[in-house]
This record gives C-alpha cells, structure tokens and sequence, in this order.
C-alpha cells in the first residue's frame, strides 16, 4: 500500500488516500476527507506501478 495525493473534485484541496498495488484494477467510492462529498476512485496497475488514476464527483 502507498499514499497518493491528488485534488478533490469538489473542493479542489488536496487529500491522499492509501492504494493497494495488489489489485490490479479497482473502482470504488470513498469520501473525501475534507468536504466529506463521495468520490468515485479508479486505479490501475501494472507491475505494482501506478498507470492510471482518476477521481470524479458522483452524479446525483
């Protein structure tokens, strides 16, 4: 697991969250830590490596 910063797509502050390299290919929801506003999170990875990482608000 590591720490990724990144801005969040409803307050633009900068949080981090940990990923888990293990999983090669993940999406799922987790709150931001400062407005509280769900994020939708995907990651992918190759080789333990980050390759690609997005961040977008939820549709309501």
């Amino acid at each position: 697991m590591f720490e990724h910063f990144f801005q969040c797509p409803y307050c633009w502050e900068e949080i981090s969250m940990l990923l888990d390299a293990s999983v090669s290919q993940q999406t799922y929801i987790e709150d931001c830590e400062v407005c509280c506003n769900p994020i939708q999170i995907t990651a992918h990875f190759d080789d333990a490596e980050l390759v690609v990482f997005t961040a977008e608000n939820i549709e309501q």
